[in-house]
């Protein structure tokens, strides 16, 4: 061998070793199926009991050490959503025993409607006997403990491993506003049907899969147990692929449902689900087939808040004559304002909206919005920041409301409007919402910058 030839082999080497140890990942698994019957979160009205469990669900953690000593956590959930004091708790327990700064944690839920009740979230959805409550803060504390076990044991895994992305397609996803009898027909169709792939491999062994869909986990309404099309799919690529860690992602999934659905036929209903799964698995198992472009280090990590700003509201007079009227849900809405009117002189103006920015290396940004996004978003930060390069979801932090772009706000209805006041909103936002959010995004991708 000549010493050009030598040189050239002992600097590809190095540069083979060097790559190979960039990244240390870990993964973890919580099982978090009630061992009881348990209130049903997702769907608003009277409670709904759980009767059966037609698959496990789970809290799934991916650690990620970078070459600069630095840890971050992905966790992603099997659940409706958290609420901001749940986040609190959980972003308190990742820092104080296992020393993630609240800006390197990221936590996902797959929005899922047959998952049990946790804590205060959605809270204006259910009036639950004594029993009944109970039963939800024996499966809450449960939860956070399981959120504790899941951080710790992926941090306790980290391994040299490498990572790659790339995106496949799955057509499901319908936007569900056009779905509400002919006068919603005029609404827009957007969609986003992308299904972003990241892969964690060690050598030869496939250690994590991390894939999302901007869609409602909604194809499932009956009294089981399940993550609903989303579990499925991860049950669906965990058995492809022996030994991985499937983790699903909710993107901006806000108008979106998985359509056609079955209502009143539950075998029908999960055998429907279940194919929805094997669609979007085999979309992801497209994607690992190819030669996926690796993702570099560090992680550069960012995370702010901005205030979206609330219309005028229903004044107390009006609250006051309308309560007798009510029953349910909205009665419990309208108690919720006059009470605050009552305490707080008027109810809150404006909505916190926390943002997180991880950017991969050079020019991979994974942008994480709260609360219930619409589509809209995901479309406009990737045309913005680059359709190869970037990934939006929602869902992440509390679920705070549903989060329309000015074009949702405009043209009204459930996501826009009127969807508000079950979150405990006294008002729809203002049309600066989507300006306040880009520009909050923008300032998060320069700092990381």
């Amino acid at each position: 061998m000549t010493p050009r030839l030598l040189i050239g082999l002992l600097l590809f080497m190095l540069h083979a070793a060097v790559a190979s140890a960039a990244w240390q990942a870990g993964t973890a698994k919580a099982d978090i199926t009630p061992t009881e019957s348990v209130p049903l979160a997702g769907y608003g009205g009277k409670t709904r009991m759980s009767q059966r469990v037609e698959h496990a669900i789970w809290l799934k953690a991916l650690a990620l050490k970078d070459d600069s000593g630095a840890t971050s956590v992905l966790v992603t959930a099997d659940l409706v959503g958290l609420s901001e004091k749940m986040v609190a708790i959980i972003a308190k327990i990742a820092l104080e025993k296992h020393g993630i700064p609240r800006e390197r944690l990221i936590l996902n839920t797959s929005h899922n409607h047959s998952c049990p009740v946790t804590a205060d979230v959605l809270w204006l959805y259910y009036e639950f006997t004594p029993e009944e409550a109970a039963v939800k803060d024996r499966y809450t504390a449960r939860v956070y403990a399981k959120y504790e076990e899941v951080i710790g044991a992926a941090i306790a895994n980290l391994a040299p491993a490498e990572l790659a992305f790339e995106q496949g397609l799955a057509g499901m996803a319908v936007n569900r506003r056009r779905s509400r009898g002919p006068e919603s027909r005029a609404f827009g169709g957007q969609v986003d049907q992308d299904v972003p792939v990241i892969t964690v491999k060690s050598g030869n062994d496939l250690k994590a899969i991390v894939f999302g869909y901007s869609c409602h986990t909604t194809a499932l309404g009956g009294l089981s147990i399940n993550g609903d099309y989303a579990g499925f799919a991860q049950l669906e690529l965990e058995k492809s692929f022996p030994g991985s860690v499937a983790m699903f992602v909710q993107n901006c999934g806000g108008d979106a449902n998985p359509l056609p659905r079955i209502r009143g036929k539950d075998l029908e209903a999960t055998e429907l689900a279940s194919m929805y799964g094997k669609v979007l698995a085999e979309a992801v198992r497209q994607v690992i087939a190819t030669k996926m472009p690796s993702l570099n280090g560090p992680i550069h990590a960012a995370m702010g808040e901005t205030e979206l700003l609330l219309q005028p509201g229903i004044s107390l007079e009006e609250l006051r004559q309308r309560l007798p009227n009510l029953t349910g849900m909205p009665k419990r809405e309208f108690e919720h304002f006059i009470r605050q009117y009552e305490t707080l002189g008027s109810p809150p103006d404006r909505v916190k909206y926390p943002i997180q920015i991880w950017r991969l290396g050079a020019n991979f940004q994974f942008i994480a919005l709260t609360g219930e996004t619409v589509v809209d978003y995901s479309l406009k930060f990737k045309a913005a920041y680059g359709w190869n390069s970037t990934w939006v979801c929602g869902y992440n932090n509390d679920l705070t409301s549903y989060v329309p772009s000015l074009r949702v706000l405009k043209e009204g209805g459930y996501e826009g409007v009127t969807g508000m006041f079950e979150y405990g909103h006294r008002a729809p936002y203002t049309e600066t919402v989507e300006e306040q959010i880009s520009t909050k995004v923008d300032q998060l991708i320069k700092q990381t910058k």
